[in-house]
């Protein structure tokens, strides 16, 4: 019976965990770049039994195990928004960020220019180029991206020329899924693993950014078949709960 409960209290701890997963993607259903999470959970068999009341072998009990998380990085809808600092990638690369804590790749391109005129996420971190950090003048106008990532601008409202003012730089990686999520929208990399030159393979689209790729309804599902799950393994688990208690008391009923 004491196996029983601890069964469905393993099953619980996977579900509540499932379910932060699931509340955490329909929080951010709107947040440009957002890439979902899943949950990934497997069946731990324990060597022995831990009564030790059985008669010959010991029979072995399955838990619920919390194995890990993995995150959906398929491209989410790309929506036109007419600013030209907004920027979204066609293909499978990560635009690169500087942060603090060392370089950051993201699909978040809905940019900004700072006070210092340097190319920035709407979190304030700078986006890095070829050549490094992206720099404006003061009187630059007529911001212009290529598909390849290269940027131009006009100095001036009378000058009919273009300056460039950088490219983009886009990576790529073998294996997204060794990627770690550093907050929303970033993404960094563990000891060993280095970023790939995009190339030619993904191109970027100047006023429009790319949305989250949340299914609303999928996981708007999802959190009510978790939640109904719960409770009916919390209902299962005071039935035996319940069981327990009656057995103690028509033990003591007995007359020693």
């Amino acid at each position: 019976m004491e196996n029983t409960l601890l069964i469905g209290l393993s099953r619980q701890i996977a579900l509540q965990r499932e379910l932060d997963v699931v509340a955490n993607n329909v929080a951010n259903m709107n947040t440009t770049g957002y890439k979902a999470d899943g949950a990934i959970f497997e069946e731990y068999l324990m060597p022995q039994a831990q009564a030790a009341g059985f008669q010959g072998a010991d029979r072995r009990v399955s838990y619920v195990q919390d194995r890990a998380t993995w995150r959906d990085f398929g491209s989410g809808p790309i929506r036109p928004t007419g600013n030209p600092l907004d920027v979204a990638i066609d293909g499978d690369a990560f635009f690169v960020v500087q942060t603090p804590r060392g370089e950051r790749y993201t699909r978040n391109g809905a940019f900004q220019i700072n006070a210092q005129g340097e190319l920035v996420t709407n979190t304030g971190e700078r986006v890095v180029g070829d050549s490094g950090p992206i720099q404006f003048q003061s009187t630059d106008n007529s911001i212009s991206i290529n598909p390849d990532g290269t940027i131009t601008a006009r100095e001036g409202s009378n000058s009919r020329n273009d300056s460039a003012r950088g490219r983009l730089r886009l990576v790529r990686f073998d294996s997204v899924q060794q990627l770690q999520k550093d907050g929303t929208t970033m993404f960094s990399t563990p000891a060993g693993v280095a970023p790939l030159e995009a190339g030619t393979s993904s191109r970027v689209k100047q006023g429009s950014i790319e949305q989250s790729n949340v299914h609303s309804v999928i996981e708007m599902s999802r959190m009510i078949e978790v939640t109904r799950t719960y409770t009916q393994i919390t209902a299962m688990m005071q039935q035996f709960s319940d069981l327990r208690r009656s057995a103690v008391e028509k033990l003591a009923e007995i007359p020693a």
